[in-house]
């Protein structure tokens, strides 16, 4: 299958413009340019073109979603990544659906409104059974009535906390880093003293995480697409994972 630059617009709605400006930045080539200067895309592009707007629906940005693109070669793989962040959030927005309908019933019908069944798939209590089989019950009780005192300001500061070292960890990744360098090193103290700090970690309150629990912590970063994704893919999740254990063999 070989689509026009007008086709491909058809279909997908992105601007003949938005198109052309991707082939400038080096970030989506035409498989070929006819004699007329149109650009044609095959089927690999068009792949391509996919998990660039799958990565940009993601928030990430054009030199972001290059660096992805460039690191995770297995397109299939890639994709699958992708689907499975897609089902989780249609079953979110689908929880969210149902409680919205279940609102719009009550007060419709001067039902009794409740509380639980109106906030159904709106906050982090979706993952409860997944923390409680990997980490035990007290685990979630404690890091849910942590994230929960925290309060909105306070959940924020925490979660641009997590974003900021997610984008330092992809950076070093991208650089590639030795994992023994002290610019690595460095990185994985950070990433240490910032877990330290969450209730229901192992060692929390000793002003030391856990090895054990930090070393199997860094396996399922490469394991879980999810926890990959914030490392660029499961390479980037690999290199993290090469630094932490750099870190548990030095301490």
């Amino acid at each position: 299958m070989e689509l026009s630059i007008h086709e491909v617009t058809k279909v997908t709605g992105v601007t003949s413009r938005t198109l052309r400006h991707y082939d400038d930045v080096g970030l989506l080539t035409p498989s070929r340019t006819g004699a007329n200067g149109y650009r044609f895309y095959d089927d690999d592009a068009l792949v391509r073109l996919q998990r660039i707007l799958l990565l940009r629906e993601l928030g990430l940005a054009l030199e972001e979603i290059r660096a992805v693109l460039d690191r995770e070669k297995d397109e299939v793989r890639a994709l699958r990544a992708h689907l499975d962040w897609i089902d989780a959030e249609r079953e979110r927005l689908e929880r969210q659906r149902a409680a919205v309908s279940r609102t719009i019933t009550a007060l419709e019908g001067g039902d009794e409104i409740v509380a639980k069944d109106m906030f159904d798939g709106f906050d982090h209590t979706q993952y409860k059974d997944e923390v409680v089989e990997r980490w035990g019950a007290e685990a979630y009780q404690k890091g849910d009535s942590w994230w929960r005192s925290l309060g909105d300001e306070g959940r924020e500061r925490f979660l641009d906390e997590a974003a900021a070292l997610s984008a330092a960890w992809t950076a070093g990744a991208d650089a590639g880093l030795d994992p023994a360098s002290d610019e690595a090193q460095a990185l994985a103290q950070r990433h240490v003293d910032w877990l330290s700090g969450i209730p229901g970690t192992r060692g929390h309150g000793s002003g030391a995480v856990d090895k054990g629990y930090l070393l199997n912590l860094a396996d399922m970063y490469v394991a879980d697409p999810r926890f990959a994704e914030n490392y660029g893919g499961e390479t980037g999740a690999t290199w993290v994972r090469e630094v932490i254990r750099t870190w548990v063999a030095q301490h």
